[in-house]
C-alpha cells in the first residue's frame, strides 16, 4: 500500500458510508484504488459525463452537429450540453430563453440522449456502449435508466472515463479542449445542494470549477478542474494543471456531509506527494 492509499483510506473512514471505493490517477502513473474495486455503484449524475462524452464521439463521426437544434425552439445539441436550453430540472416546459440562464437540467440530458438516438438510428443505449464503453473496455458500466442520471458503475471505470480530459484515446484533443472550455460564458446560475454562482461554469457536459466557493473540489484543484458530482454520494474530477484525476464513489446521498468530506478528499489527493508502494 502506498502512503497515499493509507491516507485515502484513514479519510474515509469517517465518511460514514455503507461502501465507498477511490480511485486516483497522477500522470502516467498506474491507478490507485482505495475499497472495493469491483462494487458498482448508483453513479447518479455523474451519468451526465458518460452521455456527454458520448454526444461528442457523435459530433466527431458526423452524425449530430453542435449547432444542430434540440430542445426547445432556438436550443441547440451545445446549450442541451452546457444547461443552458432553458429547459428546467425536470419536465418539458423550458423556464428561459436559450443561452439566457444556466439551469441544470435533468431534462435537457433525457433530449440530448432522444437526439442521439434520433440521429444515429440507433437506440442511446446502444449506441453508448459501441461508442464509448466498448472502446474503453467499461464492463461494469450498467446502462440503464436515465441517461442524465440512472447509470451505475466502478471507481476504476469512471477514473478511465474521466481520465480522457488529460490524456484523450476516445475524442480528438481539440474536442476535449472544446468540451472543458466554459460555453456561453458570463452566465448565472444554481448548482445544485451548493448554491448561485454568477457566472456558472461549464463546459459542454463537464462542470468547470473556476472560482467558484464553496465547492465539492478541494482548494487545492486549480480552476480549470472539470467533472461532475452525484446525489447519490459520488463525484469525478480531473485537474490538468495537476495532470490529476480522481473519483469518489459511495451509498450515502449527497448533503452538507460531502461538502465537507470531498473538499478534504481532494486536497489530500493532490498534495499527498507520495504514491509508490512502502
Amino acid at each position: 500500500m502506498t502512503d497515499l492509499q493509507a491516507a485515502i483510506a484513514d479519510a474515509l473512514a469517517g465518511w460514514g458510508a455503507d461502501h465507498v471505493t477511490v480511485a486516483v490517477r497522477r500522470g502516467d502513473d498506474d491507478p490507485l484504488v482505495v475499497g472495493d474495486p469491483d462494487h458498482v455503484f448508483a453513479l447518479a449524475s455523474v451519468t451526465k459525463l458518460f452521455t456527454a462524452v458520448t454526444a461528442l464521439v457523435a459530433v466527431e463521426e458526423g452524425a449530430l452537429s453542435l449547432d444542430q437544434p434540440a430542445g426547445p425552439p432556438g436550443a441547440t445539441v451545445e446549450h442541451l450540453l452546457a444547461h443552458t436550453s432553458g429547459l428546467g430540472f425536470d419536465g418539458s416546459e423550458p423556464l428561459s430563453q436559450p443561452g439566457r440562464r444556466r439551469i441544470y437540467s435533468n431534462a435537457g440530458f433525457e433530449v440530448l440522449a432522444d437526439t442521439i438516438a434520433e440521429a444515429t438510428g440507433i437506440d442511446f443505449a446502444t449506441y453508448a456502449t459501441e461508442a464509448v464503453l466498448e472502446p474503453l473496455a467499461l464492463t461494469a458500466t450498467v446502462v440503464a435508466g436515465s441517461p442524465a442520471a440512472g447509470w451505475g458503475s466502478t471507481a476504476s471505470e469512471v477514473l478511465t472515463l474521466i481520465g480522457q480530459v488529460g490524456r484523450p484515446s476516445l475524442l480528438a484533443p481539440e474536442t476535449v479542449a472544446r468540451a472543458t472550455t466554459v460555453a456561453f460564458p458570463g452566465l448565472p446560475g444554481v448548482l445544485p445542494g451548493i448554491g448561485r454562482f454568477d457566472p456558472l461554469d461549464w463546459g459542454l457536459g463537464f462542470e468547470i470549477r473556476g472560482d467558484k466557493v464553496p465547492h465539492w473540489t478541494g482548494t487545492a484543484n486549480s480552476p480549470r478542474t472539470v467533472g461532475h458530482f452525484g446525489g447519490a454520494g459520488t463525484f469525478a474530477w480531473s485537474d490538468p494543471d495537476a495532470d490529476t484525476s480522481c473519483v469518489a464513489l459511495s451509498d450515502r446521498p449527497f448533503d452538507q456531509w460531502a461538502l465537507q468530506v470531498w473538499p478534504e478528499l481532494s486536497d489530500l489527493v493532490l498534495t499527498n506527494g507520495d504514491s509508490r508502494p512502502t
